[in-house]
């Protein structure tokens, strides 16, 4: 038996806005701290980088492949009850991530704490769906991707200053604490009617056949890859060149302030721009990001890649985060959790297979591929939305 969709509210109230907010912030602290880390901790747990990327790797792939997971879950039993579920098991993960004795341990640690920090923005962005009608719905998105990206900021910045100054161990503590709050103090949020089902595998039969959905998850796979998967190398590259890694942090830390920036932007575009338009602003500057950061690594060169990446991201992935959300609103959460499969395991694959070039100081290699790979990216975005109605 399944009841209709639920009816969308006018607006969101700001206390559980800020709730939503802060779980994908912290989601995104725990995801993006280790890049500015990575030349620290393998000689600190005598492994090589290739092999501590795998720790950044298997976070992603974790994270990737159990969005199904919690989006089923979110669908039969709760937005509200899966985020709490989710941050009590990520509580843990972190901390043994902060007390791993080798990297054997801290990649396994890692990979659960991607497994459960997995549900937060994708719960978050379906929480939002279910309450905030289509027409002005990237308007409260933009508010999130505005958390989002400064959890992003905050962990680049934050994470190479801890590490070298004090221990890269209490970077991967701190997101441990604050899920353990965020798991009692969700309490508060109330939980939105959804659509029912009476199978467990009735909303994978309700998003699976919906015409656009396979499309929007090949695109989210190549912008997972683009956005997220070589945007991991922007610490190291600055590292490889002897600067250190507090000042890289803070580098890479700049996509975080350009997201915030530009999402302040988007939300004022929305209803003024077509969704055609801003994907094909937020692929342009994405793509003279990666092209710049070719032809150098300077840390005045990286400065301006991380900015412009960060608006990018908000142009671009907002938009087609919108557009995942609409796709099938009777299972809209694993729906959601499809799209967001396919964004890790892009991102995952990424940042696994360029770990020799970056191993190697083949940046201009590395980064020039990245802006090959926006030019279909861009395209296939900008004709699926065009064609989507």
């Amino acid at each position: 038996m399944t009841t209709t969709a639920p009816t969308p509210v006018a607006t969101l109230p700001a206390s559980s806005l800020r709730l939503l907010r802060t779980a994908g912030f912290v989601s995104n602290f725990d995801r993006f701290c280790i890049a500015p880390m990575l030349f620290l901790i393998g000689p600190r747990l005598g492994a090589p980088l290739p092999t501590v990327v795998l720790a950044a790797s298997a976070y992603y792939l974790a994270y990737g492949l159990m969005q199904p997971v919690w989006g089923v879950a979110s669908d039969r039993w709760g937005r509200v009850r899966v985020m709490r579920v989710s941050l009590t098991g990520a509580a843990p993960a972190a901390l043994a991530s902060a007390l791993a004795p080798d990297a054997p341990v801290l990649i396994a640690a890692r990979a659960l704490a991607g497994a459960f920090f997995a549900a937060s923005i994708a719960s978050s962005l379906t929480y939002v769906g279910d309450t905030v009608p289509a027409a002005i719905r990237q308007r409260p998105l933009s508010e999130l991707m505005t958390a989002f990206a400064l959890g992003t900021a905050v962990a680049t910045v934050v994470a190479g200053a801890v590490a070298h100054y004090l221990t890269w161990r209490l970077v991967f503590a701190l997101p441990g604490v604050l899920a353990a709050y965020l798991a009692v103090a969700l309490r508060r949020l109330p939980e939105p009617d959804r659509a029912l089902s009476g199978s467990l595998l009735a909303p994978f039969r309700v998003v699976l056949s919906a015409p656009w959905q396979w499309y929007v998850m090949a695109v989210a796979m190549l912008e997972g890859a683009v956005l997220l998967g070589f945007l991991t190398y922007l610490a190291p590259a600055l590292e490889g060149r002897g600067v250190p890694t507090t000042l890289a942090g803070a580098v890479a830390g700049l996509y975080g302030v350009g997201s915030i920036a530009a999402a302040q932007v988007v939300k004022r575009l929305v209803g003024q721009w077509s969704p055609v338009g801003l994907i094909v602003a937020g692929g342009v500057q994405t793509a003279v990001a990666y092209l710049l950061a070719g032809c150098s690594q300077s840390t005045g060169a990286l400065v301006v890649v991380a900015l412009l990446l960060g608006s990018g991201w908000s142009f671009l992935h907002s938009t087609i985060q919108s557009w995942a959300t609409a796709l099938s609103p009777r299972a809209r959460a694993t729906g959601v959790a499809m799209f967001g499969v396919a964004l890790y395991v892009g991102s995952a694959l990424a940042s696994g297979l360029a770990a020799s070039t970056a191993q190697a100081h083949h940046y201009r290699l590395l980064f020039g591929l990245a802006a090959l790979l926006t030019v279909p990216l861009t395209a296939a975005a900008a004709v699926g939305r065009a064609r989507c109605r």
